[in-house]
């Protein structure tokens, strides 16, 4: 939180607002949806938990009708969300399913999906909360505006151009990046790590969109527990942002070009291949790992492009590697201990206006959230001690 390489924000003039109170009048159905998908129940079950049809919580859902004021009540209390969630009168910037990068359709269920989109949903109106007292970066993300990224011919599509272009456009050389995460939100990009879905992130990984006022990008903790493959993780999104303005979730091909993207960007093929060893070489391969801030995976993959080793060698590196992790070499090392591999951009904002006099409750308050949301959102965690019976 100390890291200031974010504290360029400067604080716009605070506004004093109120959250409103739920009427009848202004119950809106698309907040219903939201926090039932945040909350990962289906139709059915809430049905089931306030005592009415599936058709009923349907037509709540879509519009044509509005529940009883005791019926708000009780699916505010089923979804933890306070009942004011549910009424109209805030900013809402919709995300569909469809408009995110997701690396696997097969492996991230259609309700998980929904739950991470609505948690970006919910990620912007945060930044846009923030933004009226603080100015962030601009965003500065090539074709970038206001949601939509328009390709022009001067920045090249294919992933390596693609790459090599970003890197030049952001002024960043061709060495080492040493920090990710922080050289993406100094560029206007909102980054968050925070565990949103619980298990679920186990199968959702990351995922980004363009299709918000802002481009947003979504790392789960349990990719934070090896550095390298988290910075890869973040170059591998900052790709799809760049290249893939038409979105198509899972896309093999659109994987693909977003991992040689994030090859590319982290380790410039004219700066890696002359230091790639010309066989395979464990030792100096775990130097240039900690050199570059890349997996001796992707190293390896280096390796094979360059022609430095065969299929068959690749192949049979993994089993070698393997066996030289399961005796404790070449162990995970976590994202905390990386300055600069940890979102701050968020966070810091908030530092800045809560300096000024915003406080959680009052953000929780416009926003409509409780309080363990409005933490979870900043990323700062339950910040309340644990009890532990004996």
């Amino acid at each position: 939180m100390k890291d200031r390489d974010t504290r360029q924000l400067s604080l716009l003039p605070d506004n004093d607002l109120a959250a409103d109170h739920l009427g009848i009048g202004t119950f809106d159905s698309a907040r219903l949806t939201q926090a039932r998908r945040l909350a990962g129940v289906t139709k059915k079950f809430v049905a089931d938990e306030v005592g009415v049809s599936p058709v009923a919580v349907g037509q709540w859902e879509s519009g044509t009708a509005n529940p009883r004021p005791d019926n708000v009540e009780a699916l505010a209390r089923i979804l933890d969300v306070p009942i004011a969630f549910l009424a109209t009168g805030r900013p809402y910037a919709r995300l569909d399913a469809a408009h995110a990068h997701f690396r696997s359709l097969r492996r991230t269920p259609v309700s998980q999906r929904d739950k991470a989109t609505s948690f970006a949903e919910q990620v912007w109106e945060l930044t846009h909360a923030l933004e009226k007292r603080v100015r962030f970066p601009a965003v500065d993300l090539p074709g970038f505006s206001a949601g939509e990224v328009t390709h022009t011919e001067e920045f090249p599509t294919d992933p390596v151009s693609a790459a090599q272009a970003l890197r030049h456009h952001w002024g960043l050389g061709t060495g080492r990046l040493g920090r990710v995460v922080r050289t993406m939100e100094q560029h206007g990009i909102i980054v968050t790590l925070v565990p949103f879905a619980g298990t679920a992130t186990k199968t959702i990984d990351a995922f980004s969109t363009s299709k918000l006022p802002r481009p947003i990008v979504v790392l789960t903790p349990d990719r934070a527990d090896d550095v390298y493959r988290h910075r890869f993780s973040a170059a591998h999104e900052l790709g799809h942002l760049v290249m893939h303005s038409d979105c198509l979730p899972g896309d093999p091909e659109q994987e693909r070009e977003a991992d040689v993207f994030a090859a590319e960007f982290l380790t410039p093929r004219s700066e890696i291949t002359p230091l790639l060893p010309p066989r395979l070489d464990f030792k100096k391969l775990g130097d240039l790992s900690i050199q570059w801030g890349v997996s001796i995976d992707s190293l390896l993959r280096r390796c094979k492009e360059v022609g430095a080793v065969s299929e068959a060698t690749y192949r049979r590196s993994h089993q070698r590697l393997a066996t030289l992790r399961a005796s404790g070499l070449f162990g995970n090392e976590p994202v905390q201990g990386y300055p600069g591999e940890v979102p701050a951009l968020l966070p810091s904002a908030f530092e800045m206006a809560e300096e000024n006099g915003l406080t959680l409750k009052q953000l929780a308050s416009e926003l409509r959230v409780n309080l363990p949301r409005i933490r979870l959102l900043l990323g700062f965690g339950d910040t309340r001690p644990e009890l532990i019976l004996v």
